[in-house]
């Protein structure tokens, strides 16, 4: 069971009032508008998996690092304009829907009981049963969802501290500052539990923190700060990440992936990669999307390339999903393609509204869900 373990324990460290300049790198490009490289062109494709648009729903548009949270057949989305919404993955059909009442910044995070969302004025909010029960400010910007186990509720800041408040009551239990960087990025980070330990991406590295108390157990570097300016040493390590058991594996910035032993603390490999969206994986293999929009594989166990694909070429991909035979990536123009896992060619395309796919794809049940930067939350089921 995560978090198992946990104690009700408080901390007397407060969090630290940092000004922190954001970095707006996040799928951006470094191209003028007159040199930008121009998408690939999508060819014919013939649906060797087949899928259907099984219903659609809507929420606000969505204009902040979207985390679709899945928990069982519920699906958990939310909107620039406050909405938060748990929909029946099998039906489309609100379990229930609720507003904060004030724009989200980021989200959404989930056990299954409590739901939680950060506001742009830096409030997270505890929301259960489409009731709010409590919300706390916060000391710093937050682009990462809030994570939820144990009965408590865990935000990672801009300003890379780490706090926990009690899940029921929104009692601050303890707070961890680690040092502060120039630059973050506006981008989801990483958080997520193994067995007892909280895992957080800071800067570079892994770190596993003790869930009661918020102290470091062990920190694993997947990449160093290099470079002669603060956005060349930009390295914060961004989600999804791809979890085998106790081995996490990692995306730091557009400098390298890596792949961290967090019952031991170690650093199991690390190899240069060029991307800005998280990555996802089987037990064979890593899946990444790299800022020029090459799909590119590698061997789980050591880091090598197994194979890549250039057919998606320019076009502001998401992070993958591993679902069945294919890797499912969203791209600017509101497809989701399906790629294969062992080689990278087409299974198939699914059409939303033709905005930008706003969140990497998630998986409910049977369920492939896809959100829009318009607001559409599209569910894709097999034939």
């Amino acid at each position: 069971m995560i978090f198992k373990s946990f104690e009700h324990q408080s901390h007397t460290g407060r969090a630290l009032a940092a000004i922190v300049l954001i970095a707006m790198l996040s799928g951006c490009s470094f191209f003028s508008a007159s040199t930008k490289p121009k998408p690939a062109e999508l060819q014919s494709v013939s649906a060797v998996v087949s899928a259907k648009q099984a219903w659609t729903s809507r929420v606000g548009p969505v204009n902040f690092p979207l985390d679709i949270h899945v928990s069982g057949t519920t699906v958990l989305v939310a909107g620039s304009d406050g909405t938060v919404a748990a929909i029946d993955a099998s039906t489309g059909v609100d379990v229930w829907r609720t507003n904060v009442g004030s724009a989200i910044a980021a989200g959404v995070g989930s056990d299954g009981q409590i739901a939680a969302v950060v506001t742009q004025s830096n409030q997270v909010v505890a929301i259960q049963g489409g009731r709010e029960i409590w919300r706390q400010k916060l000391n710093a910007q937050v682009y990462t969802s809030p994570f939820v186990a144990g009965g408590r509720v865990f935000v990672l800041a801009a300003d890379r501290s780490v706090n926990a408040f009690d899940g029921q009551t929104g009692r601050k239990l303890w707070t961890q500052q680690r040092p502060n960087e120039p630059l973050v990025l506006r981008q989801s980070g990483v958080i997520l539990a193994v067995g007892d330990t909280l895992v957080v991406g800071l800067a570079g590295r892994l770190a596993g923190l003790n869930p009661a108390n918020g102290s470091v157990r062990w920190e694993a570097p997947i990449a160093s700060p290099r470079g002669v300016n603060d956005v060349e040493r930009l390295v914060d390590l961004v989600g999804r990440v791809s979890r085998q058991g106790d081995i996490v594996c990692a995306r730091a910035f557009q400098a390298s992936i890596g792949c961290v032993n967090t019952a031991r603390g170690n650093l199991l490999w690390s190899k240069p990669a060029n991307g800005s969206q998280g990555i996802h994986g089987d037990d064979r293999f890593l899946f990444g999307t790299e800022s020029d929009g090459v799909v590119q594989a590698w061997r789980r166990a050591d880091g090598e390339r197994a194979w890549s694909t250039d057919s998606l070429r320019y076009r502001s991909l998401t992070a993958p999903l591993v679902v069945g035979r294919s890797i499912a990536v969203g791209d600017f123009a509101g497809f989701v393609h399906l790629l294969s896992r062992e080689d990278g060619s087409f299974l198939n395309r699914l059409t939303t509204d033709g905005s930008a796919i706003a969140a990497a794809p998630a998986l409910a049940g049977n369920t492939l869900i896809a959100v829009t930067r318009n607001g559409g939350v599209f569910g894709f089921a097999p034939d």
